[in-house]
This record gives structure tokens, sequence and C-alpha cells, in this order.
């Protein structure tokens, strides 16, 4: 007999998950896109591409895949640390993790800026080394890295969870090494969640603007970022300016976000395929004695 569920039925769930998204997401992206339609396509192509703008799209996309690409390493390491071991203060690390979350952007914009800046705790020791954080586009990466964080180390904690430690000992006991087994028995396992974790990280930051434009320097062709340009549009009433300027920003994250979907959905195909399972440990030479 099946059972009933007890959310509403697919027609009515389906008709609030429309109309709820429509609200949200599907409605302001069209205003949007109609806005941007008001200009000429000649109009379009000279705002997009103007010198001030390209300058912006290098300094944002560039930060954020950097940022994105340090906290793949290093948020990885992180959730491995907090999954796999057991030491004093792990709990207070693990609640850390989540303090980007919690603490408002421009916080966090506002606190990095005073650490890195040339008299700061940080920043004293920094530039006199001739690395200069603050105010440069090397705080923008700074500030995002920090923001981004989270989301690779909580995408990957519960992946992490689930790999059994009897599938090292068994690749261990099949004379695999520690690099071996991490080739072929962990990062396949993780790469999924790695990717997705990335993904959102890079989302994340190139849509960020709190946390950067106070340690950015926001100095035009040097380190402002796009967000930051459409708000000043906005602020010189150039409307269908900022409206272009937003519109490229959706069509690239639309373009990365797509990109990552389909190489996670080829990394899926690839490991069924493969029968779930990654490419056999070779047997132990044993030597007769």
């Amino acid at each position: 007999m099946r059972k009933a569920n007890v959310l509403p039925g697919l027609r009515l769930g389906l008709g609030y998950t429309l109309t709820y998204l429509s609200i949200l997401v599907l409605i302001p992206i069209a205003a949007l896109i109609l806005k941007s339609a008001s200009v000429s396509p000649e109009q379009f192509w000279q705002i997009a591409t103007g010198t001030r703008a390209m300058a912006s799209y290098r300094v944002t996309f560039g930060a954020s895949l950097i940022a994105a690409s340090i906290n793949a390493v290093f948020g990885l390491i992180v959730a491995w640390v907090l999954v796999r071991y057991t030491f004093p203060g792990k709990r207070l690390i693990d609640a850390l993790v989540d303090l980007p979350f919690a603490l408002p952007t421009a916080v966090a914009g506002i606190t990095l800026a005073t650490l890195y800046s040339g008299n700061g705790w940080i920043g004293q020791f920094l530039e006199p080394l001739g690395l200069k954080v603050a105010f440069t586009p090397l705080g923008i990466v700074v500030a995002l890295t920090f923001i981004t964080l989270p989301f690779v180390v909580r995408t990957l904690q519960p992946v992490i969870e689930d790999i059994e430690p009897e599938a090292e000992d068994a690749a261990a006991s099949l004379g695999a090494s520690r690099w071996q087994t991490w080739m072929r028995v962990i990062f396949p396992t993780i790469f999924p969640a790695l990717l997705t974790g990335f993904t959102l990280g890079l989302s994340r930051a190139i849509g960020e603007f709190g946390s950067v434009i106070f340690i950015a320097g926001n100095m035009p062709l040097i380190s402002e970022i796009t967000p930051l340009l459409i708000i000043s549009k906005l602020e010189q009433y150039d409307l269908p300016g900022a409206t272009v300027l937003a519109v490229v920003m959706l069509i690239v994250s639309f373009v990365l976000l797509l990109t990552i979907n389909i190489l996670q959905w080829w990394t899926a195909q690839r490991q069924s395929g493969d029968g779930g399972a990654s490419e056999p440990m070779p047997a132990p030479v044993v030597q007769a004695a």
C-alpha cells in the first residue's frame, strides 16, 4: 500500500516551488535582462568592454579564482584534520570555521584592513619584507579567502566522514603507498565534493562586496571590483551602465557554474562506469628469501 506523503503532493508542491523561485530568482533576473535590452548592442558592447570595466573584471574574477583555489587546498586539509583527528580545542576550531558565515562582511573587511595595514598586527611585519596587503589586490584575495573558507570545509566534512578507514587499510595491505592510497582511493571519492565546494566558494567570491571594499583600496584600474563599479554607476544615476555590468557578471557566473556542473556530471558518469571504484591496486610483490 502506498504511504501518503506528509508534505503536499506533486502539483501543489511544484506550484509553490515555481512561484517561490519566480518571485526570488526568475522575475528579478528577467527584469535585469529586459532593462539591459534598452541599450543598443553597440552601446552594450562599449559599456561592457570599457577600460575600467575590463580592469574590474580582471580583479574580480582573478582574485575570486585565486581565493577559491587556495581554499580548495587548505580547506581540504582543515576538513581532513577536523574529521580524522582528535586534539584539544577541536570543537573551538570547528566553530571558528563558521565565523565568516556569522560575522557581518563589513566587520570582516574592517578587521582584515586593520590587521594587514602598515601599522597593523600582521602588516607591520609584512611591509618591511616588501609585502603590502591592505589596500592592494592582494588584500582582496585575503578577504575572499576568509569569506569562502566555510564553503569548502563544510562540503567536504560529511564526505570524509563517510570514508571508512578500512579502505585505507585494505589499500596498504595490497602494497599501496600513502600517495597511491590518496590518489586512487581517497581523492576520487572526495573530488566531486571538493569541486562543489570550490564552485560555491568561487560563486560567493565573485559577488562579494562588503568585506572587500574596506581592504581593497578601491583604486580604478588597480583594485576596483566589479560590484563596486556597479554601485558607483548607480550613485551617478547611470542605470543602463550598471545594468549592463550586472548582466555581464550574471552571464560569466552562469557559464562558470554550468562548466563546473558539467564536470561534476562527467566525474559521476566516469565513476559509475568504473563500477564506483577506482583503479584496482597492484598486488604486492613478495620476494623469495
